[in-house]
């Protein structure tokens, strides 16, 4: 019996996706396990397997495809010896239509019935007030209408310039020939909306690059937390001339071969993050409808740019391992991630999230946290700058670093516990190898 081949929710928060490329072309026999298609998720490109053994009878979803919704059908598998014509079968449910809404029928225009002329209304007496506008009384003077004959529809039997107009046309002037009045400018009954520009104008040649998956998914969630999280930012600046001599000391004794490791700065940040974190698991936390959860492991997210954009690669148990173990990982990490390889368990949770632009040479920024979590540490670049220590004037390296932190689960004293003891071990780094 044919079996459909579904497009699979490859992440949590995957609604649709887009179909990258086939791997495999109709007609091809394939196995259980084996890689069917790229599939370009919310988080980055994965492959999808084949859970069946068959042959390739359709494909329902061409190659490039956007916007398929998960669980919808993309392919049909025919069993060993089954005619391709069972595949025809089976075709993707059809995408809803907006219906247009149904208009009243339109009946043919009718030539409006004349208006009945307005009877004459009894003389004033002599000497009454005439309620008129002076509109009204320009017009009927320039008309030669007696302005007392007229009879007024505005309010309180007001004579205005549409009873005047009502007299002409209903041959009610009188003496004079009626000069032509001035046409009173007529404004439109709805002010029609300035057109939204397509283009900026004097903007020269530009090309429009489409939206993927991943950088839509980016900008939704940014834009919630940045409108939905109270942020609360806190700065210190760490000395690190005592961490950049142990570094060079350590990756001086890096053995030869395949054991051997590259210690960078940003290894020791993941370390003490995670040492902090165990000393201060308040800021472990993520802010829940009607809880706060609290984590009990901790995995640091670490941001890593890529064509896409950022992914969020995880470090499980990262106060568990070693500077050397945390080194070789984020490496094979943050290679997995600009590939688009990286697998669901490298980059769904965490529990805390770091972003460093120091190699940018960037002094100092607040970065917007990573929903749900409530902490997100941006790290600056290490620049000599002027300090005083005991009393002297000298020269430091020093490297701002500013937590952003979701004021709802982690107030202010909460965030500076946790700001204290990192800087202590950025400071003192062999700390983190006790």
């Amino acid at each position: 019996m044919a079996i459909q081949i579904l497009m699979p929710a490859l992440s949590p928060t995957m609604t649709e996706g887009t179909l990258a490329r086939w791997l495999k072309s109709e007609g091809d026999k394939v196995a259980a396990g084996d890689l069917l298609a790229e599939i370009e998720t919310d988080k980055a490109t994965m492959e999808l397997e084949a859970n069946d053994d068959g042959v390739l009878g359709k494909f329902i979803v061409a190659a490039g495809s956007e916007g398929v919704a998960v669980n919808a059908p993309i392919a049909v598998l025919l069993e060993e010896g089954e005619d391709a014509s069972a595949a025809d079968t089976m075709e993707a449910p059809p995408r809803p239509v907006t219906k247009a809404v149904a208009q009243p029928e339109q009946q043919p225009a009718t030539e409006p019935a004349a208006k009945p002329a307005p009877a004459p209304s009894a003389p004033k007496p002599k000497g009454a007030r005439i309620l008129a506008s002076p509109l009204a009384r320009r017009l009927a003077a320039e008309a030669g209408l007696d302005i007392a004959a007229l009879t007024g529809s505005g309010p309180h039997g007001r004579i205005v310039k549409a009873d005047v107009k009502t007299a002409l046309a209903g041959g009610g002037a009188s003496a004079a020939a009626p000069q032509t009045a001035p046409q009173e400018p007529q404004l439109p009954a709805t002010i029609p909306e300035a057109p939204v520009p397509t283009e900026f104008p004097d903007a020269g040649q530009y090309t429009d690059i489409p939206h993927s998956n991943i950088r839509r998914v980016i900008a939704q969630r940014l834009t919630e937390s940045a409108r939905d999280i109270p942020h609360f930012h806190l700065t210190v600046d760490c000395t690190i001339d005592a961490l950049l001599a142990l570094r060079q000391d350590l990756n001086g004794r890096t053995p030869e071969g395949e054991g051997g490791y590259k210690i960078s700065i940003n290894d020791f940040v993941i370390r003490a993050v995670a040492l902090a974190i165990r000393k201060v698991p308040g800021v472990n936390v993520s802010w829940m409808e009607d809880t706060t959860r609290q984590y009990h492991e901790i995995d640091v997210a670490v941001a890593v740019a890529t064509e896409g954009g950022l992914i969020t690669a995880i470090v499980r148990h990262a106060d568990q391992k070693g500077l050397a173990e945390i080194s070789n990982e984020i490496k094979g990490l943050a290679r997995r991630a600009r590939d688009g390889k990286l697998s669901l368990d490298e980059f769904q949770g965490g529990g805390f999230t770091i972003s460093n632009l120091g190699m940018y040479g960037i002094k100092e920024f607040s970065a917007i946290i990573n929903p749900p979590q409530s902490c997100i540490l941006a790290i600056g670049a290490g620049e000599q700058r002027s300090v005083v220590k005991d009393g002297a004037l000298g020269i430091a390296t020093v490297m701002s670093c500013t937590l952003s932190t979701d004021h709802r689960t982690v107030d202010g004293a909460l965030g500076a516990e946790f700001m204290v003891a990192f800087k202590a071990m950025i400071e003192d780094p062999l700390t983190m190898l006790l």
